[in-house]
C-alpha cells in the first residue's frame, strides 16, 4: 500500500514539474540529478551548467544573504513545483487487518474449531436419536424444545470469541493511533532555522521549500538536500547514507553537497535548499522502500512508534539506528558498514525489557500447565464415558448411534478447551499494553515524551542515573558573577569606569565576534521577567556581561558581519575552546579565543595589565592565578572562561590549518566566572532517588572543583563521605592497563564509589555507562539511565538501558538516540519517570495476582468437576465470560492505578526478582483455598442448603439448573471482591486506600456487577443460567464479601514463615545475556578484542567437550544416570556466553583460572588446570584442546 501512495505522490509531482518548470531557471529533475553527484564531480557540474552557487540562487529567485521573501503565494508555488518537505507515511493497519491479527491467537483458533463442530452437530439429527439402545449412562431423555437449543452453546462461544477479538483489535488500533499522535507531535516540534526576508526564523521542518537559505550548526540533522554556500569548519557525518564512518569536510570549492538525514558534527554555515521530501536523497531511498517498507520491522516493534511515518529529518534514524551515533567512538571498527546498520535497525535495544522477559517466561509456564490439565481432563472424560457405556453397561456400539457418541466427545473436547482457555492468561498481554499505553499518555503530562514503550517500564528498575550537569541539574541560564580583569579580581560585575578603555574595547570585540551570531539576548517576553537567552547559553552569559558593562554587541556584529569572518575554529569536545580570525583594516589578522580557563591559560604567554598593556605571563604566574582566582571561583560552583586574543602579521599569511601553532602565544584579556544556578527542585528530586535506591552520578565537561561544588549543592555527595570525584584523565588512567586497553575489573574497582566525573569526553561517558552495565560486581545487573543533550552524548544514550534526551537544549542527534525526551529538561521529571516505571511493574503484578487466582480456581473446578460429575460446573461460555471479558476489564481496572509517592520508598526490583513475590503467592493460594472450599461445598451439598434440584449428572441438552447458576454467580462475586483485594500486593491492610482516585476502577467493578445481574437473570440458555431469587442473590454476594474478610486473615500470616512457597517468573542469570549480545557488541569492539572473544568461545567449546566426555566416562563407570551428561550438553550454548557460571555443579569443577582466558586461542596441547574427577586420582588431565 505504501508503494501506491508514494508513486502517486511522485507522479503528481512529476506532472506538476513539467508544466511549471519554466518559472524558475532550473527544473526539479535537474536539481535532483545534481544532488546525486558527490564531491569534485558536483563542483565541475555546477561550474559547467550554472557557473557558481550564486547563479543557482539567482535561478531559484532567492538571495544568499536575505533568503526568500517568504510571501505565501511564492511559498505555495514552490511547494507545487518542487514538492513539499515531507515523506507520505505508510498507511496504518486498518481495523480489519488488526482483527485478522488478533484472530491468529492459538487458543482462539481452538475455540473457534470446537464451536463450529458443536454447531454443526447440533443441526445434525441422526436417525439413531430415537434408538433407546444409544441412551447414555446418565439417562434422562430430553424434550424437543431443548434439542432445538443445542446450537446455542456453539453460537455463544463464537460470540465471545468475536468479543475478545474486537477488544484486542480495538486496543491495538487505539495504541497505534496514540503513537501516530505522539510521532506527529515529535515531528511538529522539530524546527529548523532559515533566513526569510533577511530575518532569521525557526520554522517546522515540513515548511522548508526549495530555495530556502537554511542555517546549519553543530548537532543538526539536515532536513533537506542543499548546497553549501558559506560557513566555517563544517564537518558532516554521512554514514547514514554512505556507510562511511569518516566525517566529511564541506567547502564551497571542494564538496558543497549537503544531504538530508546526515548529521552536522562540527562547525556551522548556510545552505541553499535544492531538494525536499520525496526528491531528497533520503526521500528517494524511502520511495524505493515503499515509504519505508518496514513491514518486518514493524512486527518486531509493534509498540515502538517506528512506523515509517517519519519525516525526512527522522528517516535516517530508522535506516540505521546505531552506526551514526557510534561514529564518535574512537574504538569503532572500520567495518561499520551497511550490514551492521541493518542489524542495528532490527534490534532496537539489545534485549527484551525485563518485564517482557519475565512475562513471556511466566506465560509459557502457565500455558504448559494448562495444556497438560486440559489433555488430562479430556482423556478422563472420554475414558469414563466409554468404560461406563460399553464395559459396565455392556452396550454394543451401533452404527446409527455413532453421531450421538460423537456429540458427547465434542462436548468433552469443548470442556477440555475450556480448561485450556481458563488456564492461559490472555489478559496478560492486554494488561501490559494497557498499562504501558496509559502510563505513556500520563507521562506526557509529567514532561516525559516516551519514544520506546518498554523504556517506561525499564525505568522502574533503574539502579543508576548518570546525569549531565548543565541544564539538567542546573537552570541553564548562565550569568557572569565574577571577573578577573586588569590584575583585579572583582567579586561582582565591575563598574565600567574602572576598566581601561583599550581593555574594554578588546573585551567587547572578543565576546561579540567570537561567538555564534545566532546567539543573542532578546528583551523579556513579559514585564519584569528576565531577558531571553537565545542560542548557546555560555555565550549568552558572556554577552550578558557586555550588556552589564553598559556596552552593546550589536554594532560590533553589524560592522563585522558573519560573511567577513576569515576563519573560525568552532568549539568541539576535543578543543574545548572556540576561536575566530578577522582581517583588520591594515590587512593584518587578529584572532579572538575563548574557552575553559585552564586550557586557554596554558596557551597564554602575555596578559593585559591594569593600563591595558600586555605584560609577560609566566608559568609560575599562571599557577598563582589558578590558585588565587580560578580555584576560588570553581569552589563557588562557577564555570571559569578565559577570553584571549592574538595578532598575526599580514605576510607571510599563517598556515591556518596548523592549529597547534595558531592557538598559542595568546594574550589573556580576562577570566570570568559564570554561575549556572542549581534548579530549586533538584536537591529534593535527588534525595528521592537516593531513598529509592538509585545512585545519581554527575558526568560533566566542567572543571572538577566546579563539578564538586555543584554536586554538593545538589546533594549528590555530602561533605565528609568517602566518594570519588575524578577527572576524565585520571579515570582513564585508572581503568586502562599498560597497553591502554580498558579492563572491566579496573572499572569495577571504581564505579561503585564514583559520584562525579569531571572534564570528561563523550567516550568517557560511554565507557562509564558500558562499564556499569557490564559489571558483575553486584549480584543484580545494574540498570542505567543516562541523560544527555549534545551530539557527543549519542553513544552513551544508545548504550544505556534508558536514554533521556533534553527536549529544549538537546540536539536532534541526541533525541534520535534517546528513549525518552524530557520536554522541560528537568531532572525532577526523571524521578516522575521512575515512579511511573515502578507503577507499571506493580500494575502488572496486581493484575497477575488477580488473574492467577481466577485461573487456579477455575482450572481446578473444571477439572475435578469434569472428573467427578462428567460435566464442568462452570460451562464453556461462563468460563469465557469470566476469563476473557472479566480479565480484560480487570486489566483495565488494575493497570490504570495512578502512582503514589510510596513507590519511591523501596529499592528497585532488579532484573532477577521474580514477578510473583512470596507475598503474592501467599495471596493467590490463600484466596484460591477460600474460593475452592466454598465452590465445592456448593457443588456437593448446595442443593440441600438451598432446597433446590441438584444440577449434577444432567443429560446432554438439559435446561440450565439453579444449582449450577448459583455456583457460577458465587464464583463471579468472589472474583469481584477479590479484585479489590488485588489492589495491594505488598501485604498492606487497607485495600480501599486511594480507591476513589481511580474512577476507572470503580466504574469497571460496578459495570461488571451490573452485567453479571443481566447474565444471570436474562442469560438463559446461551449462558446456561436460570434466574435466581433475591435471597439466593444475597447469599452469593455475602459469600463474595467474605473475600475481603479472608483477605485480612491472609494478611496476618507472616510471609517469612511460609518458606515452602515458590516464587515464579524470575529471569535466571543465563537468560540474562541473549543471543544477540554477541552480534550487538560488534559495534563497540575493535578487531583484537573480537578475536579474543572468538578465542574465548572456542576455548569454552573445547572445555565443554572435555567436560561432556569425562561425564560420559564417569557415568558409565559409576553406572549412574546418563542424564547429567545430557544436561551438560544442552547447556553448552549458555555457557559459551556466560563465563560466570562456568564451574558446573554436577561433576567437573574448574578452577577460576579459566574464567578469564587471556590468550586469544588456547595453544594446542594446553593443560587444563585443576580438573577434578571424583573417584579418580586427582591429577590434571593432559587433554589436548584443538581450537
Amino acid at each position: 500500500m505504501g508503494d501506491m501512495t508514494n508513486s502517486d505522490f511522485y507522479s503528481k509531482n512529476q506532472r506538476n514539474e513539467s508544466s511549471h518548470g519554466g518559472e524558475f531557471g532550473c527544473t526539479m529533475e535537474e536539481l535532483r540529478s545534481l544532488m546525486e553527484l558527490r564531491g569534485t564531480e558536483a563542483v565541475v557540474k555546477i561550474k559547467e551548467t550554472y557557473g557558481d552557487t550564486e547563479a543557482i540562487c539567482r535561478r531559484l529567485k532567492t538571495s544568499p544573504v536575505e533568503g526568500l521573501p517568504g510571501t505565501a503565494p511564492d511559498l505555495e508555488k514552490r511547494k507545487q513545483i518542487f514538492g513539499q518537505n515531507f515523506i507520505p507515511p505508510k498507511k496504518p493497519k486498518t481495523f480489519l487487518q488488526l482483527v485478522w491479527e488478533a484472530l491468529q491467537d492459538v487458543t482462539l483458533i481452538i475455540l473457534e474449531i470446537a464451536a463450529i463442530i458443536s454447531l454443526g452437530l447440533s443441526f445434525y439429527h441422526p436417525p439413531g436419536e430415537s434408538n433407546e439402545g444409544c441412551a447414555t449412562a446418565q439417562g434422562g431423555a430430553e424434550d424437543e424444545g431443548e434439542a432445538e437449543a443445542g446450537w446455542i452453546e456453539g453460537a455463544a462461544i463464537l460470540l465471545s470469541v468475536i468479543c475478545v477479538v474486537l477488544v484486542t483489535a480495538f486496543n491495538d488500533w487505539s495504541k497505534e493511533k496514540q503513537f501516530r499522535g505522539l510521532q506527529s507531535r515529535i515531528e511538529q516540534e522539530q524546527k529548523f532555522t532559515v533566513v526569510r526576508a533577511g530575518q532569521v526564523v525557526q520554522i517546522p521542518v515540513a515548511e522548508i521549500v526549495v530555495g530556502d537559505i537554511a542555517q546549519v550548526k553543530y548537532g543538526d540533522l539536515l532536513p533537506a538536500d542543499g548546497l553549501f554556500i558559506q560557513g566555517n569548519d563544517l564537518k558532516i557525518d554521512e554514514s547514514s547514507l554512505t556507510g562511511e564512518s569518516d566525517q566529511v569536510r564541506k567547502s564551497v570549492d571542494k564538496d558543497p553537497m549537503l544531504l538530508s538525514g546526515t548529521h552536522v558534527m562540527e562547525g556551522s554555515g548556510r545552505m541553499l535548499v535544492t531538494a525536499v521530501g520525496v526528491n531528497s536523497q533520503t526521500g528517494i531511498i524511502f520511495t524505493l522502500l515503499g515509504a519505508g517498507g518496514e513491514e518486518e520491522e514493524k512486527k518486531d516493534k509493534k509498540g515502538k512508534m517506528q512506523d515509517g511515518n517519519v519525516d525526512t529529518s527522522q528517516s535516517k534514524a530508522k535506516q540505521q539506528d546505531g552506526a551514526a551515533a557510534m561514529e564518535m567512538q574512537p574504538l569503532k571498527s572500520a567495518e561499520g558498514g551497511d550490514a551492521d546498520d541493518k542489524k542495528k535497525a532490527n534490534m532496537h535495544k539489545k534485549e527484551k525489557s525485563v518485564l517482557q522477559g519475565k512475562l513471556t517466561k511466566l506465560a509459557v509456564q502457565i500455558g504448559k500447565a494448562g495444556l497438560v490439565m486440559s489433555a488430562v481432563t479430556v482423556i478422563i472424560l472420554v475414558l469414563y464415558f466409554t468404560v461406563d457405556t460399553f464395559v459396565v453397561n455392556k452396550k454394543p456400539w451401533l452404527p446409527e448411534c455413532t453421531p450421538v457418541y460423537v456429540q458427547y466427545f465434542v462436548k468433552f473436547f469443548i470442556i477440555g478447551v475450556t480448561v485450556l482457555v481458563v488456564a492461559v492468561p490472555e489478559g496478560l498481554p492486554l494488561a501490559v499494553t494497557i498499562s504501558l499505553a496509559y502510563s505513556v499518555k500520563k507521562m506526557m503530562k509529567d514532561n516525559n515524551l516516551v519514544r520506546h514503550l518498554d523504556a517506561c517500564e525499564t525505568m522502574g528498575n533503574a539502579t543508576a542515573i548518570c546525569s549531565d550537569k548543565t541544564g539538567t541539574l542546573t537552570t541553564n541560564r548562565m550569568t557572569v558573577v565574577q571577573a578577573y580583569v586588569g590584575d583585579v579580581h572583582y567579586k561582582e560585575i565591575p563598574d565600567p569606569s574602572s576598566i581601561n578603555d583599550k581593555t574594554m574595547e578588546l573585551l567587547v570585540n572578543a565576546i561579540a565576534i567570537n561567538s555564534a551570531y545566532t546567539t543573542k539576548i532578546l528583551p523579556p517576553e513579559k514585564e519584569g521577567a528576565l531577558p531571553r537567552q537565545v542560542g548557546n547559553k555560555t555565550e549568552c552569559g558572556l554577552l550578558g556581561l557586555v550588556l552589564d558593562l553598559k556596552q552593546d554587541y550589536e554594532p560590533v556584529r553589524s560592522q563585522v558581519p558573519e560573511e567577513k569572518l576569515y576563519k573560525v575554529y568552532t568549539f568541539n569536545s576535543v578543543r574545548k575552546s572556540m576561536s575566530t580570525v578577522i582581517r583588520l583594516p591594515d590587512e593584518s589578522f587578529r584572532m579572538y579565543s575563548k574557552g575553559a580557563s585552564e586550557i586557554v591559560l596554558k596557551k597564554c604567554c602575555k596578559i593585559l595589565s591594569g593600563a591595558g598593556e600586555p605584560r609577560v605571563f609566566r608559568p609560575r604566574d599562571r599557577d598563582e592565578m589558578v590558585k588565587k582566582v580560578i580555584e576560588p571561583m570553581a569552589c563557588d560552583g562557577l564555570r571559569t572562561i578565559c577570553v584571549a586574543y592574538r595578532d598575526f602579521p599580514s605576510s607571510p599569511e599563517p598556515d591556518w590549518d596548523n592549529e597547534n601553532d595558531i592557538l598559542n602565544d595568546l594574550t589573556c584579556i580576562c577570566v570570568v566566572g559564570i554561575e549556572d544556578p542549581v534548579r530549586p527542585e533538584v536537591p529534593e528530586a535527588i534525595r528521592k532517588c537516593q531513598r529509592a535506591g538509585i545512585t545519581v552520578r554527575m558526568v560533566t565537561g566542567d572543571n572538577i572543583n566546579t563539578a564538586r561544588a555543584i554536586a554538593i549543592k545538589c546533594g549528590i555527595i555530602h561533605p565528609g563521605e568517602d566518594f570519588l570525584c575524578l577527572e576524565g584523565k585520571e579515570f582513564n588512567r585508572r581503568i586502562r592497563n599498560e597497553k591502554g586497553e580498558i579492563e572491566q575489573e579496573r572499572i569495577d574497582k571504581i564505579w561503585p564509589k564514583l559520584r562525579v566525573l569531571a572534564r570528561s569526553s563523550p567516550t568517557d561517558k560511554h565507557t562509564l555507562v558500558k562499564g556499569i552495565i557490564d559489571s558483575t560486581h553486584t549480584e543484580q545487573r545494574q540498570v542505567v539511565a543516562v541523560t544527555g543533550d549534545g551530539t557527543n552524548d549519542g553513544p552513551a544514550l544508545k548504550k544505556a538501558d534508558v536514554g533521556f534526551a533534553m527536549g529544549i537544549a538537546g540536539t536532534d542527534v541526541a533525541k534520535e538516540a534517546s528513549d525518552i525526551i524530557l520536554t522541560d529538561d528537568n531532572f525532577s521529571s526523571i524521578v516522575k519517570a521512575v515512579m511511573w516505571g515502578r507503577n507499571v511493574y506493580d500494575s502488572i503484578s496486581k493484575f497477575l495476582q488477580f488473574q492467577l487466582t481466577v485461573n487456579v480456581v477455575a482450572v481446578i473446578v473444571a477439572f475435578t468437576g469434569a472428573c467427578i460429575t462428567q460435566d464442568s460446573p462452570l460451562k464453556a461460555v461462563q468460563m469465557l465470560w469470566v476469563n476473557l471479558i472479566m480479565d480484560t476489564f480487570a486489566s483495565l481496572a488494575l493497570a490504570t492505578e495512578p502512582p503514589t509517592e510510596t513507590l519511591l520508598l523501596r529499592k528497585p526490583y532488579g532484573r532477577n526478582k521474580p514477578l510473583i513475590s512470596r507475598t503474592m503467592m501467599k495471596n493467590i493460594l490463600g484466596h484460591a483455598v477460600y474460593q475452592l472450599t466454598l465452590i465445592f461445598t456448593l457443588l456437593f451439598v448446595g442443593e440441600k442448603m438451598f432446597q433446590i434440584d441438584s444440577g449434577r449428572n444432567a443429560p446432554l441438552h438439559s435446561p440450565p439448573s439453579e444449582h449450577y447458576t448459583i455456583i457460577f454467580n458465587t464464583f463471579v462475586m468472589m472474583q469481584l471482591f477479590n479484585e479489590i483485594n488485588a489492589r495491594k500486593i505488598h501485604g498492606e491492610r487497607n485495600v480501599f486506600d486511594g480507591i476513589f482516585r481511580n474512577p476507572i476502577f470503580c466504574t469497571i467493578v460496578l459495570g461488571t456487577f451490573a452485567i453479571q445481574i443481566v447474565i444471570v437473570q436474562f442469560g438463559g440458555k446461551p449462558f446456561s443460567c436460570s434466574p435466581l431469587q433475591l435471597d439466593q442473590w444475597m447469599w452469593c454476594i455475602f459469600i463474595g464479601l467474605g473475600e475481603l474478610v479472608w483477605g485480612q486473615v491472609i494478611a496476618t500470616i507472616p510471609t517469612s514463615r511460609l518458606k515452602f512457597l515458590k516464587e515464579a517468573g524470575r529471569l535466571t542469570q543465563k537468560e540474562e545475556i541473549p543471543e544477540e549480545e554477541l552480534n550487538e557488541d560488534v559495534e563497540e569492539i575493535d578487531h583484537a578484542e573480537r578475536e579474543l572473544r572468538r578465542g574465548q568461545i572456542l576455548w569454552f567449546r573445547g572445555l565443554n567437550r572435555i567436560q561432556t566426555q569425562i561425564e560420559v566416562v564417569n557415568t558409565f563407570k559409576s553406572g549412574a544416570s546418563f542424564q547429567g551428561a545430557l544436561r551438560r550438553q544442552s547447556s553448552v550454548t549458555s555457557q559459551s556466553q556466560d563465563v560466570a557460571n562456568l564451574s558446573s555443579p554436577s561433576r567437573v569443577s574448574l578452577s577460576n583460572a579459566l574464567s578469564s582466558p587471556t590468550s586469544g586461542h588456547a595453544p594446542a596441547g594446553a593443560k587444563v588446570p585443576g580438573f577434578v574427577c571424583p573417584g579418580r586420582s586427582q591429577t590434571s588431565l593432559p587433554w589436548v584442546i584443538k581450537s
